[in-house]
């Protein structure tokens, strides 16, 4: 995999479900989106930070924030609608105009702890490891192998029973997606419609830095967190 022009793709629509106007909500007194935009700015490999969204406001945001804006169409604006439909809008009205990246990384905004540190790393990592794709992930909370299913009225074990009484140490690691950074090259993602095509990368971050804004108990714990990380100038 060899380094290429890659840009930031940053998908916001005006609707939220579980925090009203999430995208242009102040935390610290910023919008929740600035944070996001400031890390694309400041990462040496990306070249351009693109927001798309139908929302007037967020766009007046995201403008005067330094980022460009990709007008959104109403009908990819809904509920149902997929980040991949979002992304291969953006990826072909850049081609329209002659300039597709080589790379995209998108950063969903409501990750407002992964910083312009995170995405130098990632790509650094991802143009060195030959791999397809690079996902950011942390270790899931709950160990998948002690779940359980609900059928015709009974708890049945989702992997398997000799997975229920294991100590978690003895477990294989279970990572998530933390949705904070998906990265890989554009002309694959156009060809294969999603963010994961192996061989893929793992981008690896800690619990708190992975924390996604989805309801209003995340807005408190991000500002106790951005305040932490602001004095040792974990925001750059």
């Amino acid at each position: 995999m060899k380094e290429g022009k890659t840009y930031a793709i940053i998908t916001a629509r005006g609707g939220s479900i579980g925090v009203k106007r999430k995208n242009v909500r102040l935390l610290n007194g910023k919008p929740l989106i600035a944070y996001t935009i400031e890390a694309a700015l400041n990462c040496p490999g990306i070249g351009r930070c693109l927001v798309s969204t139908e929302d007037a406001e967020i766009k007046a945001v995201s403008l005067k924030w330094g980022a460009e804006v990709i007008d959104r169409p109403e009908s990819l604006a809904g509920d149902m609608i997929l980040s991949h439909d979002v992304v291969r809008h953006v990826l072909q009205t850049l081609a329209e105009k002659n300039d597709l990246p080589d790379y995209f990384v998108l950063l969903q905004p409501t990750s407002p702890l992964r910083n312009a540190v995170h995405l130098k790393a990632c790509l650094e990592s991802f143009f060195k490891s030959g791999a397809n794709c690079a996902i950011g992930v942390t270790e899931e909370e709950h160990h998948p192998y002690k779940d359980f299913i609900v059928k015709d009225g009974g708890l049945f074990p989702l992997i398997g029973l000799e997975n229920l009484n294991q100590p978690r140490q003895l477990l294989p690691k279970v990572y998530r997606q933390n949705g904070a950074i998906y990265l890989m090259p554009s002309k694959l993602f156009l060809e294969k419609n999603s963010f994961f095509v192996p061989p893929a990368m793992p981008f690896i971050m800690g619990a708190e830095e992975s924390l996604d804004i989805d309801k209003e108990a995340d807005i408190g714990a991000a500002e106790v967190s951005l305040k932490k990380l602001l004095p040792r100038g974990g925001l750059l």
